[in-house]
């Protein structure tokens, strides 16, 4: 029997393997601490979205919308549909997190772009602290789930506080976080070599940009990248089955 790999060594496995994250998280947390601070906020308003809201591209898109004077209501529903992408890839991780018990709240809570990115890509290695023990199994992604969030949570604060003390220029700077995921899709394409699966989805992205307004492009382009996903995926199934 396989002999339980300690607290310690896992989180130290959890760090390696979030480091690109690390990078990112600091430098597009940074990013959204000085918009806040560029748009009057306190830095303990920045410290509580972090926490509790912890959206990413929803909270650049929130401190437009707290300028703006945009309605409850209206504030919900923008939000709804920048984050309903949760939702798609939200539910391929359901069987990974289903025998976690409580932890699997917190999971399903951190679940962001990139920690997704993270957890979806893990290596089947039952010699690593992510093996095929489900119990270190579930350690391993808490622990990358978290520290994700405290990478954020830091950047976040770290801005704030330079925003609030030093005069910075914020035009542009909401580019930083599609920079980041564009760099982890790259990383993606690169460790699961399977190009199919990304050509199918990258379809629907430009023709929903090209075709559609942007309020309904990226709902549009979801449903359909899922569908064809699900086609693909029928396809090489029915392809891999003997003749009988």
């Amino acid at each position: 029997m396989k002999k339980p790999e300690p607290h310690h060594s896992i989180l130290l496995a959890a760090f390696k393997y979030s480091i690109p994250v690390l990078l990112g998280y600091l430098a597009i947390g940074t990013a959204f601490g000085l918009l806040m601070a560029d748009a009057g906020y306190p830095w303990w308003l920045t410290l509580a979205m972090s926490l509790f809201m912890y959206a990413g591209a929803g909270q650049y898109i929130a401190v437009g919308l707290f300028a703006a004077g945009t309605s409850l209501w209206e504030a919900v529903l923008v939000q709804l549909v920048v984050n309903a992408r949760h939702i798609a890839y939200g539910f391929s991780m359901l069987k990974r997190f289903r025998k976690l018990g409580a932890l699997r709240y917190y999971l399903i809570f951190g679940l962001t772009d990139e920690t997704f990115a993270l957890l979806s890509s893990l290596p089947d290695d039952a010699n690593s602290a992510y093996g095929n023990d489900s119990a270190e199994r579930g350690k391993f992604m808490l622990f990358v789930t978290a520290l994700d969030q405290c990478y954020w949570v830091s950047g976040s604060i770290i801005g704030a506080a330079a925003g609030s003390l030093l005069p910075f220029s914020t035009e542009g700077i909401g580019f930083a976080l599609t920079a980041l995921f564009v760099v982890l899709l790259i990383e993606q394409i690169l460790r699961v070599r399977k190009r199919g699966i990304f050509i199918v989805s990258a379809i629907p992205a430009v023709l929903g940009v090209i075709f559609l307004p942007s309020r309904m492009s990226l709902l549009a382009a979801m449903a359909l990248a899922l569908a064809l996903s699900s086609l693909l995926g029928k396809t090489r199934r029915g392809e891999g089955r003997l003749p009988s």
